[in-house]
C-alpha cells in the first residue's frame, strides 16, 4: 500500500467520527459562475451582488489603509463603524453587533437563543442559509410555505409557532422572491407572537424597497423588546467581497450575540470600508436610484413577454416558472447569462449594470 493509498484509507475511517446530522446539512450553493456566451460575453447575475465597483470614497479610504491593515488584528468591538451606526439610528452602541455579513450575524442569533431541539422558524422559499444556519446548531428548522402571491404567510407563521419556537426570521424583502409585507401585516403578526420569542426582521435588501407601506425594521426594534433587526454592507454598499453586517437588537440579546460570536470576524479593511460607505450616502443613492429604474425596466420586459414574475422590491426579480425553471435556467446559460434556478419553483435574476440588463431583455425576447 503505498503512503497516497494509505492516507485516502484513513480519511475515508474518519468519516465515520462526523458529527449526528451532518449527512442532513446542505452546504450553502453560491451563485455559478457566467458561462461564456457566442458573443464572449459573460454576465453574472446570480448571485445578488452590486454590479458596480465600490464608492469612490471606499477606493480611496482602502488605498490609504491598506500597507498597514493586514498583519494587525482589527479592532474586535469596531467601534468605530458601531459609534457611527449608533448615531445613525439613535440607538444605543450597546445594541449593535457586527459579524462577517448579516449571515453570520444570524448565525450568532441562533446559537445564542436556541438549544438543541429548539425551533426556528421562517417562510419558505426564503434565504437558503435560514435551514442550514439552524441546523448547524442543533436546532430544529419549521419552513411555512410562502402564500399564492410569493410573500411571507404571517398569520399561517404566528399559528406554526410552538413553545419549542425560539426564532422566528422575517426577511424584507425576501430573498429569493424580493416581496415584501406590509406594516399591518407585521403589526398583526408582532400581537400575535408570544414575547420569549425573538423576530428577526432581516432587512439586507432594505435600500432596494420603495414601497412605502413597508414596515420599518428600526420602528419595530423601538416598540417591541422582542424584535431585533439585520442589515448587510454587501448588497446595496457593495462590499460582498469584504464581508460586513451587524444586529440592531436589545441589550441582553446583543451581549448574548458578542459571547458566540467569531473573533476578529471582521477585518479592518471591511471596517473601513463600511465608514466611507456610510459617509458617501449622496453617491449610494444614485447608485440605488439607477438600480431600481433598471428593475423597472426589467420588470415592463418581462411583462411585455408574458413571462410571470412576482413585484419585487430588491435587487433582482423572481420569475415563477414553476417546471420550465430549469429551462429558462439553461437558456440564459446558452448566452452567457448566469442565473439562480430554483428546480420546479423559479428563477432568480439579479439586476446589473444597463448593459447587462439588455443582454437579459434580449434573453428574455427569445424565451420559448
Amino acid at each position: 500500500m503505498t503512503p497516497h493509498t494509505q492516507h485516502a484509507t484513513d480519511v475515508s475511517r474518519a468519516v465515520r467520527a462526523f458529527r449526528p446530522g451532518l449527512e442532513q446539512i446542505a452546504a450553502y450553493k453560491a451563485g455559478k459562475p457566467a458561462p461564456v456566451g457566442p458573443d464572449g460575453r459573460s454576465v453574472k447575475l446570480s448571485s445578488n451582488e452590486n454590479p458596480y465597483p465600490p464608492l469612490p470614497a471606499v477606493e480611496r479610504r482602502l488605498a490609504e489603509i491598506l500597507p498597514a491593515s493586514i498583519a494587525r488584528y482589527p479592532s474586535i468591538a469596531a467601534t468605530e463603524v458601531t459609534a457611527m451606526l449608533a448615531e445613525r439610528f439613535g440607538v444605543s452602541p450597546d445594541n449593535l453587533v457586527l459579524g462577517a455579513g448579516s449571515v453570520e450575524v444570524a448565525a450568532q442569533l441562533i446559537h445564542a437563543l436556541t438549544a438543541p431541539g429548539d425551533e426556528v422558524m421562517y417562510a419558505w422559499r426564503s434565504f437558503e442559509a435560514y435551514p442550514i444556519l439552524t441546523r448547524v446548531a442543533g436546532a430544529v428548522p419549521v419552513e411555512v410555505p410562502l402564500d399564492s402571491a410569493a410573500r411571507h404567510d404571517l398569520p399561517a407563521m404566528a399559528g406554526a409557532i410552538t413553545e419549542r419556537t425560539r426564532l422566528v426570521f422575517v426577511c424584507n424583502p425576501n430573498n429569493p422572491t424580493g416581496t415584501v409585507v406590509g406594516e399591518a401585516e407585521l403589526e398583526a403578526f408582532m400581537a400575535a407572537v408570544p414575547e420569549h420569542v425573538l423576530v428577526v426582521i432581516d432587512e439586507a435588501y432594505v435600500h432596494f424597497d420603495r414601497d412605502p407601506d413597508s414596515p420599518s425594521g428600526i420602528d419595530f426594534f423601538r416598540r417591541y423588546p422582542n424584535v431585533a433587526v439585520l442589515h448587510t454592507f454587501s448588497k446595496a454598499y457593495g462590499l460582498a467581497g469584504l464581508r460586513i453586517g451587524y444586529a440592531i437588537a436589545s441589550r441582553d440579546v446583543a451581549e448574548a450575540l458578542r459571547k458566540v460570536a467569531i473573533p476578529f470576524a471582521v477585518s479592518r479593511l471591511a471596517q473601513e470600508a463600511a465608514l466611507a460607505s456610510l459617509e458617501a450616502e449622496a453617491e449610494l443613492e444614485a447608485r440605488i436610484d439607477e438600480m431600481t429604474r433598471e428593475r423597472a425596466r426589467l420588470a415592463e420586459g418581462l411583462r411585455a413577454a408574458g413571462i410571470d414574475f412576482a413585484p419585487s422590491q430588491a435587487n433582482f426579480v423572481w420569475l415563477t416558472a414553476g417546471a420550465a425553471s430549469e429551462g429558462i435556467a439553461a437558456a440564459f446559460e446558452a448566452r452567457g447569462i448566469s442565473v439562480r434556478c430554483f428546480p420546479g419553483e423559479g428563477v432568480r435574476v439579479s439586476i446589473g449594470t444597463p448593459e447587462e440588463n439588455d443582454a437579459v431583455l434580449a434573453a428574455i425576447a427569445e424565451l420559448p
